[in-house]
């Protein structure tokens, strides 16, 4: 980034925010002006994450998301280096299986459990806690369409970011009227971690979608700047589909 924004004074955590979606998240943020926390398990991404964002406006934490030490890191590092934490993003997920629920190993569906909706829970209380709970704010939490609707091989994931869309409404519901808390639920967004949904075969998947692509990081962050913004102000507890208008096709034979 050669010329940064005028500081917005908002400071945001944004957790799997080495590359992919987290990335553009972050960099969305800190194009209006906000700094940023970033985590992810990958030390060296990070660093080179912040060298991109610019270290004046970000910082990162290394760290399994999951673990709830770094979890607790990582909001302390907020306050440490910017004072405050007014923006949780929750974007750190797995998918280490593919395949139907009648073959899952539980332990597989214990650990996609525990990263994708245990650990947004944990950050969202340790942020709640730190900050929020007496300054005000916003969550994001980072669904799927798989949440909303049968995917197949990827049932495990979809299951938990069904669970993801409940938990925000429940937080909603619960941290009102201090933070606003929502959810966005994108289709397939050209990342490494969906790769094995397009690779290959990305004009057969992008054929599929009303807007003719896939989405792109940036498709995310503009999103979250959204739902992390002033414009957004009387919106709480709700998902927003970001998905190319492929739920327009439902039904259609």
């Amino acid at each position: 980034m050669t010329a940064l924004p005028e500081l917005s004074g908002k400071v945001a955590l944004v957790t799997g925010a080495s590359r992919g979606i987290g990335y553009g998240i972050a960099e969305a943020l800190v194009a209006r002006g906000d700094r940023v926390v970033i985590t992810g398990r990958g030390e060296d991404a990070l660093k080179e994450a912040v060298e991109r964002l610019g270290a004046e406006r970000a910082v990162y934490v290394a760290g399994k998301a999951h673990d709830e030490a770094h979890q607790a890191l990582a909001v302390e590092r907020a306050m440490e280096a910017f004072g405050r934490v007014d923006f949780l993003v929750n974007n750190a997920g797995t998918n280490p299986v593919f395949g139907p629920l009648a073959d899952l190993d539980l332990g597989v569906a214990r650990k996609v459990f525990e990263t994708n909706v245990i650990s947004a829970l944990g950050f969202a209380q340790k942020t709640w806690h730190a900050w929020q709970k007496d300054n005000g704010g916003a969550i994001v939490n980072i669904a799927s369409v798989a949440g909303i609707a049968p995917s197949p091989f990827i049932a495990a994931y979809g299951v938990s970011k069904a669970a993801m869309i409940n938990l925000t409404q429940q937080m909603a519901h619960e941290f009102a009227p201090k933070v606003r808390v929502n959810a966005i639920a994108p289709a397939v967004v050209k990342t490494k971690f969906a790769q094995a949904l397009y690779e290959g075969r990305e004009a057969e998947a992008a054929a599929a979608y009303p807007l003719g692509r896939l989405g792109v990081p940036s498709d995310i962050g503009g999103a979250t700047a959204f739902l992390t913004s002033d414009q957004s102000d009387w919106v709480t507890g709700q998902t927003l589909v970001v998905d190319g208008g492929i739920f327009l096709n439902a039904g259609v034979g």
